[in-house]
């Protein structure tokens, strides 16, 4: 069953990959837009990674490996979709930088005990059968002392619940959102846990491609549109956060956000 799964998973991103233009990604807007709070929470977090040897797991595109590379990391792109390890290595090329490119099984990762200073990966574990088997490969290949970090969405908010129904074209089929209380789970396995969660009264946002601009789910992913968009979107953006920031004093209301943003410390 699990092959299945990742064999699905992979041809589906191969047929993303052979339709991404490296020309159009803007690399910096995925850590530094006001639209990426979940990598601006793992920046702050990990702090200086020049010189660091860097898993990016699950690469997708290449972006994460890329900029982290512009940042002086050691970087290696590693996804379970050949045609994303190749987008991903065009864009090192495009930008510059030196990326190895590998292709990983995330829940059996081809890497020896205590290899990487940090494993980074970014909406990669609600596409894996067994999330807490990937944890703990990524814990394994982690050197003592190396830090985790990643981002996924979370299954509790009804509003982006009812969008994964309707977005079904740019989503597969087998991904399962993360149960928030999967942090409890890394806290065993990890010395130090930060993590917060992002995208509550933000999500209004997502409403209104919908609702008000009518851009159609299915021919346009929002979770890119709000990238490419930031600079149109920030204004609004950054009131929406505010009450974000305010709402998430609230008991039991974290849960409610639509992505999950963690590091950990082995």
């Amino acid at each position: 069953m699990q092959d299945e799964i990742l064999k699905k998973e992979q041809e589906f991103h191969d047929r993303w990959a052979a339709a991404i233009d490296v020309e159009g990604i803007r690399v910096r807007d995925y850590f530094e837009a006001c639209t990426a709070p979940e990598n601006r929470f793992i920046l702050k977090q990990l702090g200086d990674v020049t010189g660091k040897y860097l898993l990016d797991l699950g690469c997708g595109a290449g972006e994460n490996s890329v900029y982290f590379a512009s940042r002086g990391a050691h970087c290696v792109a590693g996804d379970y979709s050949p045609g994303m390890v190749e987008v991903a290595l065009k864009l090192a090329e495009a930008n510059q930088v030196d990326v190895e490119g590998r292709v990983i099984n995330a829940m059996a990762i081809d890497f020896s005990d205590n290899t990487f200073d940090i494993v980074y990966a970014s909406n990669l574990l609600h596409h894996i059968p067994n999330p807490k088997m990937a944890l703990r490969e990524m814990h394994r290949v982690l050197k003592p002392g190396g830090m985790v970090c990643f981002w996924d969405p979370l299954k509790h908010n009804p509003v982006i619940n009812v969008y994964r129904r309707i977005a079904t074209k740019v989503r597969t089929e087998d991904e399962k959102p993360l149960d928030i209380n999967i942090v409890n789970f890394i806290k065993t396995l990890f010395s130090q846990t930060a993590y917060d969660t992002f995208w509550i009264a933000t999500l209004w946002i997502f409403l209104k491609f919908y609702l008000i601009e009518k851009v159609d789910p299915n021919q346009e992913r929002y979770w890119k549109k709000i990238m490419i968009e930031h600079e149109r979107l920030k204004p609004e953006y950054l009131r929406l956060e505010t009450l974000d920031f305010y709402l998430k004093k609230l008991p039991l209301t974290k849960r409610f956000a639509w992505n999950l943003a963690v590091v950990a410390r082995k």
